[in-house]
């Protein structure tokens, strides 16, 4: 978790034209604290409460399903404790809806969920683009490519719509 946090910290003092004075004093505190150890989560915490106080601040984590459900708790704990002192924090987090519900529950009352899914005219877009790549044209007459334009994209959809099968869906905290 601290190596999730951590990246959003650094990418936020990065894109600061100029670091806040009460930010590079604290910096400059736990470099010494910590001996060239890695900054502590509750240190991370602390500045990005500083750092998004003031401002209107975006953060987005992706593939929150690929992380230990111990990491996501203590993620959630840690977007709970920034988000008290920071109202101006929007959160976008992507994931695989099994983590919806604990999402929802972590973060009751500030979570805004959207399933997301390709269209069928998204299958048939992507598929030309890949069809158009084909290092052998001569290989697939014009009637393959209508069947390969017409099935595969049922298929995919009736993939997804089955229960075993995922789609992603986003969320938004704040």
């Amino acid at each position: 978790m601290t190596s999730i946090l951590g990246s959003l910290l650094k990418q936020m003092v990065s894109c600061a034209g100029r670091i806040p004075n009460d930010i590079w004093l604290a910096l400059q505190e736990q470099r010494e604290a910590v001996s060239g150890r890695r900054p502590q989560l509750g240190y991370i915490v602390k500045m990005l409460q500083l750092i998004t106080a003031s401002q209107s601040t975006y953060m987005v984590i992706d593939a929150l399903d690929e992380c230990t459900a111990v990491q996501r708790f203590r993620l959630f704990e840690s977007l709970k404790e920034i988000l008290k002192k920071s109202p101006g924090v929007r959160i976008f987090m992507t994931g695989r809806p099994h983590i919806r519900t604990e999402i929802e529950t972590r973060l009751a009352g500030r979570v805004t969920s959207i399933s997301v899914g390709p269209t069928r005219g998204d299958i048939v877009r992507f598929l030309r683009f890949r069809l158009s790549e084909d290092e052998t044209p001569d290989a697939m007459d014009e009637s393959l490519e209508e069947d390969i334009l017409e099935r595969i994209p049922g298929n995919i959809l009736e993939m997804l719509a089955a229960p075993m099968m995922q789609k992603i869906t986003s969320h938004t905290i704040g």
